[in-house]
């Protein structure tokens, strides 16, 4: 009897626990929801536009032989004129570098049958004009000295980065501006900007001219370069949240 009496008093404290703890784990609240967050998504767009103050151009010497080295002989002669006159009108020396070199038999074709003619050697250097005002001379000289075809013409920057940032730059005001303009007309405001994404889009090469030229014709005076402007264009989409 008073070996009982204990043990129903330590059960019933332990049973008491146990109702205690299962009510507190009841009234813990439930881990809060995490609110919505309202968005708006906008474009934006910058262009900058700037005077190239960079040309490249392809210039090539194509010589014709009735054997192959004779051919590549008359071809190294020529090219080594053309690349001796471009030095001495004082090009930096990473401005020229061979951009083709081609070697190949040329045939006629008559009744059915192919007739060698000749070989064709042809080599092409891609120049790099910093001085826009020279290169008219730089192509006459190029023409002049030995070069058959001078073609592709295209116009750069010196620091086309810095125009792009400048582009991206103006893209992230005009993205924000319409992203004030819609959240106001929605009766809220822009609160904080959440992501920006540049549009990653291929970069056309510079606007090509296309020209022409050969030894027999000659020129009367330095050949005109009209360059224009470049347009460097960026486009952004940003994501802003509003309250």
């Amino acid at each position: 009897m008073y070996e009982i009496e204990p043990m129903k008093s330590i059960l019933a404290a332990v049973f008491t626990v146990l109702v205690c703890s299962a009510g507190a784990q009841a009234q813990t609240p439930a881990a809060p929801s995490v609110p919505e967050v309202s968005v708006v998504v906008t474009t934006g767009e910058g262009v900058v536009k700037r005077a190239p103050d960079r040309v490249w151009v392809s210039i090539a010497a194509e010589s014709r032989a009735r054997s192959p080295r004779e051919a590549q002989r008359a071809n190294a002669d020529a090219m080594t004129g053309v690349l001796a006159k471009l030095k001495a009108l004082g090009l930096a020396e990473d401005a020229v570098r061979t951009s083709g070199y081609d070697l190949q038999p040329e045939y006629d074709y008559a009744n059915g049958r192919q007739t060698l003619r000749d070989y064709i050697a042809r080599n092409m250097v891609e120049v790099r004009i910093d001085d826009m005002a020279r290169a008219g001379d730089v192509l006459d000289a190029a023409v002049g000295s030995g070069a058959t075809s001078v073609s592709g013409i295209r116009f750069d920057l010196k620091d086309r980065a810095a125009a792009e940032r400048e582009a991206l730059r103006r893209a992230v005001e005009d993205a924000r501006a319409r992203a004030n303009a819609a959240a106001s007309g929605a009766g809220v405001r822009v609160d904080r900007v959440i992501r920006i994404e540049e549009q990653r889009v291929a970069i056309p090469e510079p606007r090509p001219m296309v020209m022409a030229r050969t030894m027999t014709m000659q020129a009367e005076a330095a050949t005109p370069i009209t360059p224009g402007e470049l347009e460097i264009r960026v486009t952004v989409t940003m994501t802003a949240g509003v309250k």
